[in-house]
């Protein structure tokens, strides 16, 4: 609120601050410099015990054997039809202690009812973990300074825990950008305001910039937002998280019967990233609009769309019959305004 926060959004049922009143601005801290962001709604999923990994290992489809303590992976979860249903991230703290950081969804439920059903000797729960991000070019300056030049010898999707003035926190080459940078675990939710005071000091030298999730160089990065671009109601395969999904394992995990069929039969949508004609978007939509082939059948629905700086157009994310993902289609805005729709990419190719 010091810092002059004009809009929230709410995730992971907790207010996520969104914007602080000049969306260029903070995309151009995000691009050129360092921007700071307060996402500790992205919970955590602590699973502790003898059976840690093998819980983690069978929610998750991706294969999470052979990871190494101290390092994370992407590791999409869905329901027994193949369905989706959150894309967190898995820190292995240790060989018995597990992280999934989540999306926007329930899943701490669903874990805790897979280790009951399936007897797992693990502990699964929410611990006190408030990640803030540190994303943008001169993020490995602003920790380097706070911390010390050993932070840039982390390699991507690393972490370390660290104590900083009494603060505990998990340091981790990661972020929901393509501009690189941290999340900070705090683990001490006492500590936050401390936590952030030292990061903005440090970041002050490099144009810091208070921000979030930033939509336009998300979908410019290629970043997949788990609910806001498939409605809870997509498979991976769907969304183009193809490669994060380990269909030739020789284990068992939920979802993976249907993901093999689906794979066989091929996917019935896919995510596209298109642009959009018409003048530029003021603001961001989140609201989906219905999406219309050429001859006016609907073939889906356009889930986000933004003005992007980048490719100075109005860039958006469709979730749209596999029939129409290669070419172009339509969207009626919610003025009533038809626009046309031209494909740029499947999602993430």
């Amino acid at each position: 609120m010091r810092h002059g926060l004009t809009h929230v959004t709410v995730y992971n049922h907790m207010y996520m601050p969104g914007s602080f009143g000049d969306p260029d601005e903070e995309y151009r801290a995000l691009i050129e410099r360092v921007s700071l962001w307060d996402v500790a709604c992205e919970r955590q999923v602590e699973v502790v015990g003898p059976d840690s990994e093998a819980l983690c290992q069978y929610v998750s489809s991706r294969d999470l054997r052979g990871m190494k303590t101290g390092r994370a992976r992407y590791a999409p979860m869905c329901n027994y039809d193949g369905i989706l249903i959150n894309d967190p991230m898995a820190l292995k703290l240790a060989d018995d202690r597990w992280w999934l950081s989540i999306a926007d969804s329930d899943v701490l439920l669903w874990c805790q009812a897979v280790a009951a059903e399936h007897k797992f000797d693990c502990h699964v729960f929410e611990p006190d973990v408030s990640p803030l991000g540190v994303q943008g070019p001169m993020a490995d300056n602003t920790m380097s300074d706070l911390l010390g030049d050993w932070v840039r010898e982390i390699p991507f999707f690393a972490f370390k825990e660290v104590e900083y003035a009494g603060i505990p926190f998990v340091l981790c080459r990661s972020g929901w950008s393509g501009q690189g940078g941290f999340e900070l675990f705090l683990q001490d939710s006492n500590r936050g305001l401390d936590l952030w005071d030292a990061v903005w000091t440090a970041g002050e030298r490099y144009g810091i910039h208070p921000g979030g999730p930033t939509l336009n160089e998300r979908i410019e990065s290629d970043l997949f937002s788990y609910r806001a671009d498939c409605g809870a109601d997509a498979s991976p395969l769907e969304v183009g998280l193809d490669r994060y999904v380990s269909l030739g394992r020789d284990d068992d995990f939920i979802g993976k019967e249907s993901l093999l069929l689906e794979r066989e039969q091929g996917p019935k949508r896919r995510l596209v990233k298109a642009f959009l004609s018409g003048a530029r978007f003021e603001g961001i939509s989140e609201s989906a609009w219905p999406a219309q082939s050429i001859d006016g059948r609907t073939c889906g629905e356009v889930r986000v769309a933004v003005w992007s700086p980048k490719y100075q157009s109005n860039l958006c994310l469709a979730l749209v019959s596999s029939e129409v993902a290669g070419g172009p289609f339509r969207t009626q805005l919610p003025t009533g305004e038809m626009v046309d729709a031209s494909h740029l990419a499947y999602f993430a190719e």
